[in-house]
């Protein structure tokens, strides 16, 4: 069974069935499922927790924020009704048990990002990074598209899309948009279902839908602005777009930061940005050959490996039902109980140990001391 680890049951059935399973997974808040099924050891000392909008490396302030987040979802945050889901598990499969254990027995990790868009962390063998598995190359665009994109001439297009889930906006805010577009040589396809906005310029046309991944790898697409979903911005990372971000929720923020810590984006806020901003951020990364070239780069990083996300992912999946599962990746963290996997008990055992040792010298001393006290005034005495 292949299912997202974000909706339970999949392991349910996998277990019922005595069937292997894996997890297809872009992350879970504050990377919980990760680290407590999955066992991957991401250190907040250095690894941004997902959802915390941070990126790169962290000042000292930055790592008290990461750190406060870590134990917001760690003990606070609940993706899920835990208790409830620990319940309807025992209860199904006949024997105490917990949503956290079933999910810690997948075989396989398959997390769709990469190293394009993530900063290096620890990984284990059975956990491998698909991202960008949905990317393929741009087909032609439609002709009456195509017209205005080629009608560009030398200054390219820019392509702007907020994804599916928005589907309109203010209309201050549209217009402020607008005119911000209206300004720039480029022509500029927009997707946008509001009412067309009083100031949009002769060089902008609204859609309903784009077919983003073509117009992405069109070779006159200067720039892409985009809310920072994983999707668009791995096939911007594909086609090597640099970007303006402006995410909106989730971890779009930290696609975004990540973005902007490796100079392949700038960033702005949605809610306080103005129409001088948008224009300002337009002009930085089209005219500004600093974002190009740290595309390209992240493109070329994103091209250049031994296998294509997708291929991976399909080999790893047949690799599990050739052998019926994959025990020898597993780490052996999974055995473990959590005081055990940070070896509190050993810890415990050795400051036991050492607290026994440092009594018994004291003691000593103290019998040796008391001894020569008591010898020396018996000697006085007589």
């Amino acid at each position: 069974i292949l299912s997202d680890a974000i909706g339970p049951c999949g392991e349910l059935i996998a277990e019922l069935l005595q069937i292997p399973f894996l997890y297809s997974l872009r992350f879970s808040p504050g990377y919980y499922l990760e680290k407590y099924s999955g066992g991957l050891p991401l250190p907040p000392s250095y690894v941004p927790v997902i959802l915390s909008g941070l990126s790169g490396q962290m000042t000292f302030k930055e790592r008290v924020k990461n750190m406060i987040c870590m134990l917001y979802f760690d003990f606070w945050f609940q993706t899920f009704r835990e208790k409830k889901w620990d319940q309807f598990y025992s209860e199904t499969l006949g024997r105490p048990t917990t949503l956290i254990e079933t999910m810690g027995k997948a075989e396989m990790w398959l997390i769709r990002s990469y190293w394009d868009l993530e900063f290096p962390h620890p990984t284990l063998p059975n956990v491998y990074y698909v991202g960008g598995v949905h990317c393929k190359p741009a087909k032609p665009l439609p002709k009456e598209m195509e017209d205005f994109v080629q009608s560009s001439g030398e200054h390219g297009v820019v392509v702007f899309s907020l994804g599916s889930m928005v589907s309109n906006m203010t209309e201050e805010k549209a217009n402020a948009i607008a005119w911000a577009l209206a300004q720039i040589p480029q022509k500029v396809l927009w997707r946008f279902d509001g009412k067309t906005p009083a100031t949009l310029g002769p060089n902008t046309r609204i859609y309903k839908w784009l077919p983003q991944n073509d117009l992405l790898g069109h070779p006159k697409t200067k720039a892409f602005i985009t809310h920072g979903g994983a999707n668009g911005l791995y096939e911007a990372i594909h086609h090597g777009i640099p970007m303006i971000g402006i995410p909106l929720f989730g971890e779009q923020h930290d696609n975004i930061a990540h973005m902007v810590a490796k100079g392949a984006a700038v960033t702005l806020n949605i809610r306080t940005m103005s129409r001088s901003d948008l224009l300002n951020a337009l002009e930085e990364v089209i005219d500004n050959p600093f974002y190009k070239e740290n595309t390209m780069w992240l493109s070329t990083i994103h091209h250049d490996q031994p296998m294509k996300p997708l291929d991976r992912a399909v080999f790893w999946i047949e690799f599990v039902m050739r052998h019926k599962g994959a025990k020898h990746l597993r780490p052996l963290a999974y055995n473990l109980t959590w005081y055990q996997y940070h070896s509190l008990d050993v810890i415990g055992f050795l400051l036991a140990f050492v607290t026994f040792i440092v009594a018994l010298i004291v003691k000593c001393f103290l019998f040796v001391y008391r001894f020569f006290v008591k010898k020396e005034k018996k000697m006085k005495n007589e």
